[in-house]
């Protein structure tokens, strides 16, 4: 694992990009705890916990441990859970802090460490559980991010990679809070570097993109397959969809790829 003081973006961790690239909501339900879901508060740092939902069907099967978009609580994901589960696979969704029952406030650098904690502590919840089978990493926008720190970082204990609606270059994401990185005296470097660290995950990597994505381009899910360094990678485009739609109208295309995949790796 990384050394904690290095994992982050300091010059993206001021109110002009924490305040307007999250949107932090609350969670007015009790946590769940019922066969085969419970709700668990992972720790992260001292005081500072991170809300998680963990759906569990099949011991010996896939894992997806998720990292949602910055609009998105665990709780949005209830009926895509059932999808996923009815297919045999064990669904993972993760909040940010701020985000659900999580405590604390959310900053880039803040969750770009966090991914490490919550991806230790999942790892030990399912060998706890007794769940043996491939660990799969996936993030949907700005989930991207969290995802592809794991990628880079922790590439021997995860499987397969799968990125949805992600962004392949910082200053795509900044657009959405009216920064630009040369006038801020940013470079990629400092900020989110996704192409190197696509690049760096070598094993089975899926990306699915919306073909008329409003907020952040196909061109970014392409950028991003183009940099995948797994030799076993596929980019699915699904048609006539945007950010927010992709799963609505793509659903039989991108319940059919996640499938696939996932079973290639049992």
């Amino acid at each position: 694992m990384k050394d904690a003081n290095r994992i982050g973006c300091p010059k993206l961790d001021g109110p002009e990009v924490s305040q307007t690239l999250f949107y932090p909501r609350s969670s007015w339900k009790e946590p769940l705890s019922q066969e085969g879901v419970r709700d668990v508060l992972i720790p992260v740092e001292d005081g500072v916990s991170v809300g998680a939902r963990f759906h569990t069907v099949n011991k010996q099967g896939p894992s997806i441990l998720f990292f949602h978009g910055n609009g998105e609580i665990v709780e949005d994901y209830e009926d895509i859970a059932f999808l996923y589960v009815r297919m045999g696979l064990n669904f993972l969704p993760v909040d940010y802090r701020g985000y659900g029952h999580s405590t604390g406030q959310p900053s880039v650098s803040a969750m770009l460490r966090d991914a490490h904690a919550v991806f230790e502590y999942t790892r030990k919840w399912l060998r706890l559980n007794g769940c043996t089978g491939p660990l799969i990493v996936m993030g949907r926008s700005l989930g991207s991010a969290s995802a592809l720190e794991l990628a880079e970082s922790c590439a021997e204990s995860i499987d397969g990679l799968i990125i949805e609606s992600g962004f392949a270059h910082s200053q795509t994401i900044l657009n959405l809070v009216g920064i630009d990185m040369k006038r801020a005296g940013i470079d990629e470097r400092e900020a989110f570097r996704h192409l190197e660290k696509i690049g760096r995950y070598g094993k089975p990597t899926l990306i699915i993109h919306a073909e008329f994505d409003h907020i952040l381009p196909f061109s970014d899910g392409e950028d991003l397959y183009r940099a995948s360094g797994a030799t076993d990678k596929r980019l699915l485009k699904i048609p006539g969809a945007d950010h927010n739609s992709i799963f609505m109208v793509g659903l039989q295309e991108y319940l059919k790829a996640v499938g696939e995949f996932a079973a290639r790796l049992r």
